[in-house]
């Protein structure tokens, strides 16, 4: 069983990698729950990991993923075989299969794959119910800051418009892709990395056309 704070600290770190894609930071999460310092998240997060919900990944700040949900947070689902009922209380998180359709720069804009090359199983709980999704592998390092590494598998929702901060698949001139922050300031639009060795880059409305949404991330060893 979770204590009430394990629990909604697990819910907080799962609404925001469905929101953004990446976890939240332990100032966030200790905003979230309200709690004096940041030692308290240490042993929430701790205990989780212990308990087997989440998993820290080595050598990254922030790189927190969801193993498994308890029933009060995964979304309903027909019953499977008896044979295959998961530990009373909980059940194993669903995936579903997306296809990838190339490589997506987070540096210089490359040029966007429109053809599916394989595909790749991403949790049933970064999806949207009633939205399409695809994936990309990231090539560049420009938004290392986010989370987000050379190599990464970035999932999709696909979706005409931005708000401030999301970070989006951007289409330049209808020929270049990139993933970055978006900005809209007036009638010009930033894509910003998340990496201090890449410069923001500005366009005019016309010159950018949003792809989609970053809702989520896998990353394979």
């Amino acid at each position: 069983m979770l204590t009430r704070k394990q629990h909604d600290l697990l819910q907080f770190i799962q609404s925001r990698l469905q929101r953004d894609g990446v976890p939240p930071s332990f100032d966030e999460m200790k905003e979230a729950l309200d709690l004096r310092s940041k030692s308290g998240i240490h042993r929430l997060i701790t205990a989780l990991e212990e308990r087997g919900f989440i998993r820290r990944l080595a050598h990254r700040a922030r790189a927190i993923e969801i193993v498994r949900l308890p029933e009060s947070l995964d979304p309903p689902r027909p019953a499977p075989d008896a044979a295959a009922v998961p530990s009373p209380g909980f059940v194993e998180a669903a995936s579903i299969e997306l296809p990838v359709m190339g490589r997506i720069a987070a540096g210089t804009p490359i040029e966007a794959i429109q053809h599916a090359s394989r595909n790749v199983a991403v949790p049933a709980a970064m999806l949207a119910a009633r939205a399409r999704h695809y994936a990309l592998e990231v090539k560049g390092d420009s938004m290392i800051e986010a989370g987000i590494n050379n190599g990464d598998i970035v999932v999709i929702q696909e979706q005409p418009t931005a708000q401030n901060g999301d970070i989006v698949v951007a289409l330049i001139e209808g020929e270049e892709a990139t993933l970055k922050t978006f900005r809209r300031r007036g009638t010009a639009i930033a894509l910003e990395a998340a990496n201090p060795a890449y410069q923001t880059r500005i366009y005019q409305d016309h010159q950018v056309k949003v792809q989609g949404k970053l809702v989520g991330l896998i990353r394979t060893y």
